[in-house]
This record gives C-alpha cells, structure tokens and sequence, in this order.
C-alpha cells in the first residue's frame, strides 16, 4: 500500500475540480437545449395545426355585424357595392371585401387587407362595423342585407 503525502490529495482534487465544473456546465447545457428544442417542436408543430386548420375552411361568404346585430349576409361571388349606412361603403370585388369608403377620422378599417376565401375580418371602432368572412356552412348566404 502507498502512502501518499496530504499535499498530492490537495493537487489531485485542483485537478479534477475543473473537469467536474465542465462537465456539470455541459450538462447544464444538454439541458437546455433539450428544453429550447421541445419549445420550438411544439411552436412548429402548433403552427403547422393551426395553417392546416385555417387552410381546410373555405370562406365562401361574409357577415356585416353594426353594434352587435346582424347587418347582413352577403355572398363573396357576386360583385356587389354594400353601402352600410354608418358611413362605410365596403365592395366585393373578385371573390374579395375591401372597405373603399368611411368617414371615420383614423380610416384604419380601409387600410386593412382584404376578406377573402381564406377569411379574415375588417373592423372599424369608430362605427362599430365589423366585416368578417364566413364559412359555406355557417349560414346560408343571402345576397340581400338584413334590415330591408
């Protein structure tokens, strides 16, 4: 049996206290990657349910709401001007709805992007309209408004 001076343990343990550290960093690390790669497999994998969701319903009409009630239900087919009496003027033109006029101050609801067959919605604060598009079997698609 060798015996050792208490100096060698000393020297010993300053040697291997670093690789200790090292290796409880590269675990710490593993780690870490380990749960920033779970994050971004389930962000990826959220995103890719929710374009398969969006692209499987297809908007084939919209619905204008003034104050929370029905204005009307219009078809995305027929290429109608819809004066909504608040003073906005949408237009569906194309298979697409595009606010073409408010008098509203901000004019927001007329720099929204377009309802389409992919849906969407245009909402404009000032008025309380709200344009949104509207599944095939959500309701069935008049091509006359509601009020009259």
């Amino acid at each position: 049996m060798l015996i050792f001076p208490a100096c060698f343990d000393k020297m010993v343990d300053n040697y291997l206290e670093p690789q200790k550290s090292l290796r409880k960093v590269i675990a710490m690390k593993k780690k870490e990657l380990c749960i920033f790669a779970g994050i971004f497999l389930f962000a990826a994998l959220l995103w890719i349910g929710m374009t398969l969701y969006r692209h499987s319903r297809e908007f084939t009409g919209i619905r204008i709401t003034v104050n929370g009630t029905e204005f009307g239900v219009y078809s995305l087919e027929e290429e109608q001007i819809i004066d909504i009496g608040t003073g906005n003027i949408c237009e569906i033109r194309e298979g697409k709805v595009k606010m073409t006029f408010a008098d509203c101050p901000d004019k927001l609801c007329m720099k929204q992007p377009a309802v389409d067959k992919n849906g969407g919605s245009i909402i404009c604060l000032p008025h309380q309209v709200v344009v949104e598009g509207i599944a095939s079997d959500a309701s069935e698609v008049l091509s006359v408004d509601g009020i009259s």
